[in-house]
């Protein structure tokens, strides 16, 4: 049985439903899944798990949540060469450049990115839902 994080900063609620999602998706395709959120998980824990699903909303200029959730992605992307990984969040304003700028970062790092990332507009719907159960199948 595959072991995946589903590690997630939410400020409104929006990614916390997104990250619940991703968890029910990886579980249902069999694989064991834990919620993580930053103070909970660092690059020491990136090992303990065959495959890793990130989730932070957009911020400020777009951009990733800088108190919390940078500081833990930067402490874990040293250890991501390799690692499956997947990306969500939900954003409340512009195209989604966060995401095109995550993904790169993950890519330089060389994490495997196990399937297109999930974004959102404010809060998820259906469809977001569905995406997102998708994307943690796809880790599992």
């Amino acid at each position: 049985m595959k072991k995946i994080a589903v590690v997630y900063w939410s400020g409104t609620g929006n990614t916390e439903a997104m990250a619940k999602a991703v968890v029910k998706g990886a579980q249902g395709a069999g694989a064991s899944a834990t919620l993580c959120t930053p103070v909970d998980f660092s690059g020491a824990e990136v090992a303990k798990y065959d495959a890793i699903a990130f989730g932070c909303p957009a911020m400020g200029s777009e951009m990733l949540e800088d108190s919390e959730f940078e500081p833990m992605f930067e402490d874990c992307k040293g250890a991501l060469r390799g690692k499956t990984i997947a990306l969500f969040g939900s954003y409340g304003w512009g195209d989604g450049e966060w995401m095109r700028s995550w993904e790169d970062d993950c890519k330089t790092a060389g994490a495997v990115l196990a399937c297109d990332s999930v974004i959102c507009n404010d809060a998820p719907d259906d469809e977001a839902l569905d995406a997102c159960k998708a994307l943690g199948a796809a880790l599992a």
